[in-house]
């Protein structure tokens, strides 16, 4: 009876991440298997499926946007021989080599696994969240601050833990003023950020307040 075939690799993921590893090790010769996953419906690519103007990429000096960025990644990744599969890791085992990836289609054996499943941005569920996603409203202020609709307004940022005290940090570089959103009396970020956020100038914390909707005339994060 024939063994069964072991894979070199297996990348379960397919955002920016595991389209890079999926270019390295096909460069390598290692031939490797992508698991693309499913996100916003089907699509794989990760966050950047849902990204409209990516400009702070190298080698794209007028921008591209998410989707354009991740199908040349996917392609990049194709050219050098990975073999891609728009299916869900449901399980991996460990446990004994060589390693198990399985998706409700396939279960595959292979020497080594790579994890990229990547993050996905907390949504509030908001009314009008939807109607002016990526165009107002983000999820990454360091992706987007520095376009031109959040430049020199007044921006609003919801949370209060330390990414959240990051961003609204950040976004002094480009806002008019932003205003922190914090829902109890208190911040959740370390004391440093904590610190940074309440002395500076441009940022006014509003205890006890929870956003119920939003529009472009205000722009919320």
């Amino acid at each position: 009876m024939a063994s069964p075939t072991v894979e070199n690799l297996v990348i379960i993921g397919s955002g920016p991440a595991g389209y890079t590893a999926a270019i390295y090790a096909g460069r390598a010769n290692l031939k490797p298997i992508v698991f693309e996953g499913y996100q916003m419906g089907g699509l794989p690519g990760g966050q950047l499926m849902t990204t409209t103007e990516v400009e702070n990429f190298p080698g794209f000096p007028d921008g591209i946007t998410g989707p354009q960025l991740m199908d040349r990644m996917k392609a990049q990744a194709v050219r050098w021989g990975a073999e891609l599969y728009t299916e869900d890791v449901v399980s991996v085992d460990l446990s004994q080599r060589p390693f198990t990836a399985r998706s409700r289609e396939r279960a595959l054996l292979t020497h080594s696994i790579v994890i990229a499943t990547g993050a996905t941005a907390k949504r509030l569920e908001l009314p009008s969240e939807e109607k002016f996603w990526n165009q107002g409203i983000s999820a990454c202020a360091i992706c987007d601050g520095a376009s031109p609709i959040f430049k020199g307004v007044e921006l609003v940022v919801i949370g209060a833990g330390d990414t959240a005290a990051e961003e609204v940090v950040y976004l002094t570089k480009y806002g008019s003023h932003v205003h922190l959103l914090v829902r109890r009396d208190q911040m959740r970020a370390s004391k440093a950020m904590q610190d940074r956020v309440l002395h500076n100038p441009k940022i006014t914390v509003h205890w006890h307040t929870e956003s119920v909707d939003g529009n472009c005339s205000r722009y919320w994060w």
